[in-house]
């Protein structure tokens, strides 16, 4: 695949790098095809021709790809 990034503008070069990074980073092909779906469905166009990428939609997504965690709790003693 690395050649063929040669053949590309360096701006694709890092979506595709970028790409390659998170699916890496997600452990089954499951979480990989759920973080992918859900980050095509909210960037697909929608009626009105913008997208429906709310706040709570990125929040989502960055929670699949795995960047988004809740803080740990505190142990109290």
């Amino acid at each position: 695949m690395n050649w063929i990034l040669r053949f590309v503008s360096q701006d694709v070069r890092d979506l595709i790098t970028l790409g390659q990074r998170i699916a890496s980073a997600l452990d089954t092909p499951e979480e990989r095809r759920a973080a992918i779906k859900h980050g095509i469905d909210m960037l697909s166009p929608d009626s009105e021709g913008g997208t429906r990428a709310t706040v709570g939609e990125w929040a989502k997504w960055g929670s699949l790809l795995g960047v988004l965690r809740a803080p740990d709790k505190k142990k109290t003693s």
